[in-house]
């Protein structure tokens, strides 16, 4: 066991609320260790079932009925790095495999048709009927044009930032049908910007279902002033500048 993993293991054994219902565990995509405080954070909580965002309810329902298809669903997700990863999957223990990734055409058709057109009826339970305030949405785009290297004209980013609201309502509605169906606690797996508290899954928990009580926790490189209820500083990944390439030309 690598030493990171072994102080976010013991240093750490009480993670989570105790009284949320749901918890929503961020993360930074391509940090192992990041994957190795969510494992912990799962074997604290002991959720009976455990929501990702990077599989389909598709892949997820294959990956839970036979656990040996996991790899195999990972693989036909498309989603990269499932090694390290797997320290996840290894600390479900009987928790089920639930699955909130919205399919690519999905995704692209919110550009078009809208959030709400493609959420269906439940729309206005998860605020998506509705237009963000003038300066989240500002702020939203912005941190969207960084986040793509400024390499689009930052009216682009309008596009994205629906599409995320989208995204957060599907994981919230996953993580909500999921209590309902196997009982509390119930975890979610995304990314450290869906597990934000004043715009992400547990915001949009908090408008879809009032009683539902939430506790987010970021597993992230540094403090950047995301809103979390709980936030875990984890050794920064080696990686290559996403933007060279852009830069260069």
């Amino acid at each position: 066991m690598r030493l990171t993993a072994l102080f976010l293991a013991l240093a750490l054994p009480a993670m989570a609320d105790p009284a949320a219902e749901i918890v929503i565990l961020g993360e930074v995509h391509d940090n192992p260790d990041a994957h190795l405080g969510q494992a912990a954070a799962l074997r604290d909580i002991r959720p009976t079932a455990v929501v990702f965002e990077m599989l389909t309810a598709e892949e997820a329902a294959r990956a839970d009925a036979d656990r040996s298809q996991i790899a195999a669903a990972w693989e036909a997700s498309g989603w990269r790095d499932f090694l390290i990863y797997t320290p996840i999957f290894e600390a479900l223990g009987e928790a089920r495999i639930v699955g909130a990734a919205a399919s690519r055409a999905m995704v692209r058709s919110v550009y078009t048709e809208g959030a709400a057109a493609l959420f269906g009826p439940d729309a206005a339970r998860f605020g998506l009927d509705a237009a963000l305030p003038e300066e989240q949405q500002k702020k939203r785009m912005q941190l969207q044009f960084e986040a793509h290297c400024e390499a689009m004209p930052l009216e682009m980013m309008a596009g994205m930032v629906a599409v995320q609201r989208y995204r957060d309502a599907v994981f919230a509605r996953a993580a909500l049908k999921a209590l309902e169906t196997y009982g509390l606690p119930v975890a979610v797996i995304a990314g450290n910007g869906h597990a934000r508290t004043d715009w992400g899954v547990p915001a949009m928990i908090a408008k879809a279902a009032p009683d539902v009580t939430t506790h987010a926790i970021g597993f992230v490189e540094n403090d950047s002033g995301i809103p979390f209820d709980d936030i875990r500083i984890v050794p920064p990944a080696e990686r290559d500048d996403p933007c060279a390439t852009l830069k260069s030309n």
